[in-house]
């Protein structure tokens, strides 16, 4: 036996059955907010840049055109779209984004293979359980080392949903995550440029990649996770992983249900979202508006600041991973949006003038190791003397402690799918998405994400 074989074991052991009525629907809610956020960065020059590059046509849609190419190179396009804005989903166990890995695999393996609105629930469910457990092994060790979990471990999310929808056997599945760990890669060190989607997209191409490999019969080691020069001891190192949590309780819950998937209001980075909200609920509070401000101070968990402490954004990306930029934002814009990120937005003299009065640190009762990752304190001093304060101990999105009602959920689809669809198309794409168990087949469903070649030649 090997780490790959019992976890592919685990991985086919799930059925539409053992999935509860909450998972389902978050598994929904995360798919229907994942193709939103992917039709939004469909316009990104990171993803006309990579659709550049791509090869023939083929049976797969290209979310945000009418483009149909092959099936890798469908999950490469949407994943980077669907990263390119920040804008997709967070889970703290796995510690990054746990949808994108995920949907894009899901859309173009479900058109060449006729998988059902049922089956994209099951690939949802069962790569999200994946990834979580192996995020449970080597966090928080490997996050601080400096790999791209959404990328190092989502990869194993992709070829978990891969392996669902072809039907893979056992032996198939373990060969599959035997290659995706040559596959897997991504550093955190290109955060805030085109190469942080870029990570992502290429491991969930590789994790489809490696699904089909399998299936016609390419080898690989089966130890390639537990090997002394396999997965953990390369990636995290002797000592620092504990495969065994892999297993504990697998499913039992499920941790789409336990720790859940956190929606996104922000297009920007998650680590940045609980100093956004301290610093709303503070607006509201006192009325306060950039005038008023002689200093803002930003204390949040160490493990935040080494990718959003950026006191000069010099491009809209790097804005996204500003905490001085966004909390400016929210204080003199009262909401973070897209258009925020985009040209030179970062520019605007009424923020530079915001980002040297700034501060941002640890915070004190925030440690490495407390439970709550995603926390932070706002504390405005004033013009007249007066010191404002608010704290949230961790938000990162919307997710079951405080979901996305189905107006905000319809809204941010909405506000995103605007950018790629033609107004009237929008409607009916929410409409299957939100009743996506209902599909007999995803091709219904990327069809009517395909905009009308009409509308798009009159344009």
């Amino acid at each position: 036996m090997s780490v790959a074989r019992d976890l592919a074991a685990k991985i086919l052991s799930v059925t539409n059955r053992d999935i509860p009525e909450a998972a389902e629907k978050w598994a929904g809610m995360a798919i229907l907010d994942t193709v939103g956020v992917a039709l939004a960065g469909s316009g990104e020059e990171c993803v006309r840049l990579i659709n550049g590059l791509a090869g023939a046509e083929g049976p797969c849609l290209v979310l945000g055109g009418a483009t149909r190419t092959s099936c890798l190179e469908a999950t490469l396009i949407n994943a980077v779209a669907a990263h390119a804005l920040d804008f997709d989903d967070v889970n703290l166990t796995m510690g990054g984004h746990p949808s994108v890995p995920l949907v894009p695999a899901i859309l173009a393996l479900g058109e060449i293979e006729g998988a059902s609105g049922r089956d994209a629930i099951l690939a949802y469910v069962t790569g999200f359980e994946t990834m979580a457990r192996i995020g449970k092994a080597v966090h928080f060790h490997h996050y601080e080392k400096g790999w791209h979990p959404t990328a190092t471990i989502g990869i194993f999310g992709t070829v978990a949903a891969a392996a669902r929808i072809l039907r893979l056997d056992q032996d198939q599945t373990t060969t599959a995550l035997a290659i995706a760990v040559s596959l897997a890669s991504g550093v955190k060190a290109n955060f805030g440029t085109m190469t942080k989607p870029l990570q992502v997209g290429h491991s969930a191409r590789n994790g489809v990649m490696a699904a089909l490999l399998a299936r016609d019969g390419f080898t690989a080691n089966p130890q390639a996770f537990e090997h002394e020069h396999g997965f953990f001891n390369v990636f995290n190192g002797p000592g620092t992983f504990d495969a065994g949590r892999i297993f504990e309780g697998w499913a039992d819950p499920l941790d789409l249900v336990e720790t859940g998937v956190e929606l996104k209001q922000f297009p920007c980075c998650g680590s940045t979202h609980s100093a956004i909200y301290c610093m709303f609920d503070l607006a509201r509070a006192h009325g306060l508006t950039a005038g008023d401000v002689a200093g803002i101070e930003i204390r949040t968990n160490p493990r935040r600041l080494p990718h959003t402490d950026n006191p000069e954004p010099r491009t809209g990306l790097e804005a996204k991973f500003s905490l001085q930029y966004v909390v400016a934002r929210a204080l003199t814009d009262g909401r973070v949006a897209f258009e925020h990120f985009e040209g030179e937005a970062w520019l605007d003299p009424a923020i530079r003038r915001l980002l040297p009065l700034v501060d941002v640190g640890e915070h004190p009762e925030m440690g490495r190791d407390t439970v709550s990752q995603f926390g932070a304190e706002v504390t405005v001093t004033t013009r007249d003397g007066r010191r404002l304060a608010a704290r949230i101990d961790h938000q990162i999105g919307r997710g079951p402690a405080n979901p996305m009602s189905r107006d905000e959920l319809r809204a941010k689809f909405t506000d995103c799918a605007a950018r790629a669809l033609p107004a009237g198309r929008i409607a009916p794409a929410f409409d299957l998405l939100e009743n996506l168990e209902t599909l007999g087949s995803l091709r219904d469903l990327t069809d009517a994400l395909e905009p009308d070649p009409r509308v798009r030649a009159a344009g």
